[in-house]
């Protein structure tokens, strides 16, 4: 488990590439069977993902969170984002195909990751907060998300939009999830930009080309600062910055997030012309 403590915007500005890159990229989350975690003290999520092939992978955090299994306090979103993958919580199978979430529970002790077929293996994101209630295991497709068509190819924002765990669909305690697909020739993500000071956010930014980067926006509005993201990558977004991004090309992100409020609502918007 990778420890990342939280940092203040004040000691942010004095950050060089290196640094920013240390506190806020995660850089590896995909590695053939073997489960990959970082634990943020931002409302303490936990940020993972696991590459089944040819065998199970438990979900198991050792004695990092100091609890007797896993989601003895916490709640979990599981995003498959490649090959076919099952999830078996408490001896109940659940089949996810590309762009499925599976909503689990505080509670649950046997939790097993796999994929239906090791020659196309999964992959499988996962985001966890600290949850106050057990609520039902729920498997949601990419079709019941209802996804909306927003933004126009005039402002370089064409996209789909795919909400799976939030208030008008999958029950949590506290943490939402979705996704957000660009189309051909759109690169901008989040722009107007935006904070919510209740709330931290986790990025990671799926289906680009090799070559191909985003450069993730962050910092205070007027003290901006980017990362260069690869294909899979995560970025731990704190509640008092922005989260904006282009790409090189159109790509896919998945954002969740944890805090005080369950509302999408709750932001202030920061228009460009506010940002330096």
């Amino acid at each position: 488990m990778d420890i990342r403590h939280t940092t203040n915007p004040t000691d942010v500005k004095q950050y060089d590439t290196e640094r920013l890159r240390q506190e806020f990229l995660i850089e590896s989350l995909f590695e053939p069977n073997k489960l990959n975690m970082t634990y943020t003290h931002y409302d303490r999520m936990v940020v993972g993902g696991a590459q089944p092939v040819g065998e199970e992978i438990a979900l198991d955090a050792g004695d990092a969170l100091r609890t007797e299994y896993f989601l003895e306090r916490r709640e979990i979103g599981f995003l498959s984002i490649g090959g076919p993958a099952i999830i078996t919580v408490d001896g109940e199978a659940y089949e996810l195909d590309k762009l499925d979430v599976l909503y689990v529970g505080k509670g649950k002790r046997d939790v097993k990751l796999a994929s239906k077929d090791s020659a196309n293996p999964a992959k499988l994101y996962f985001c966890s907060a600290l949850a106050h209630a057990e609520l039902p295991t729920r498997k949601m497709t990419r079709e019941e998300a209802n996804p909306l068509n927003l933004g126009a190819q005039e402002t370089s924002n064409e996209r789909v939009l795919y909400k799976y765990i939030h208030a008008d669909g999958i029950q949590s305690c506290q943490l939402m999830l979705g996704v957000t697909s660009l189309q051909t020739g759109s690169v901008w993500n989040t722009m107007p930009s935006h904070v919510h000071d209740r709330r931290m956010e986790a990025y990671l930014y799926f289906d680009m080309a090799e070559e191909t980067r985003v450069f993730h926006m962050m910092g205070e509005p007027s003290q901006t600062r980017h990362l260069v993201v690869g294909n899979e990558q995560a970025i731990i977004s704190p509640p008092w910055s922005i989260h904006s991004g282009v790409g090189t090309s159109n790509y896919t992100f998945c954002w969740s997030m944890a805090g005080e409020n369950y509302t999408f609502t709750d932001m202030d918007v920061v228009p460009a012309s506010g940002l330096k």
